[in-house]
């Protein structure tokens, strides 16, 4: 059993809260190169993990950052300048932590989203 879960949708509520991805691949690989390859890698996770809920980037009202190193932080804005193609975009929050857990890892990224109305949509 893991010790957290990815993505978790309250009962109550519309809030799904995405634990921090990190820039691994499905099949455990790390995303190789750079911290532009690395964020991207981790936004793909984001995306997976909002999916199985409707959701997508749109529906994310928080995003945390946390970064290796800060010098990172260029990298980081151009691929949220690639993702977040949508106005407002969401809160963010960054922390530097030399502390990820794993060395190899150069950034991590959790979300908090909105879970979209069931669609009403009749049309078929």
């Amino acid at each position: 059993m893991s010790r957290y879960s990815s993505p978790v949708r309250l009962a109550e509520g519309p809030l799904i809260f995405v634990s921090g991805q990190v820039p691994e691949a499905a099949d455990g690989s790390v995303a190789e190169g750079d911290a532009i390859a690395q964020t991207r890698q981790v936004f793909a996770n984001l995306k997976a993990a909002l999916a199985p809920y409707g959701a997508d980037l749109r529906h994310v009202v928080k995003l945390t950052y946390y970064l290796r190193h800060i010098a990172d932080l260029p990298a980081l804005h151009l691929v949220l300048d690639e993702e977040l193609v949508y106005e407002p975009r969401p809160a963010g929050t960054l922390v530097e932590s030399s502390g990820l857990v794993d060395p190899r890892y150069l950034v991590e990224i959790d979300a908090v989203a909105v879970q979209p109305a069931p669609s009403t949509d009749t049309a078929s």
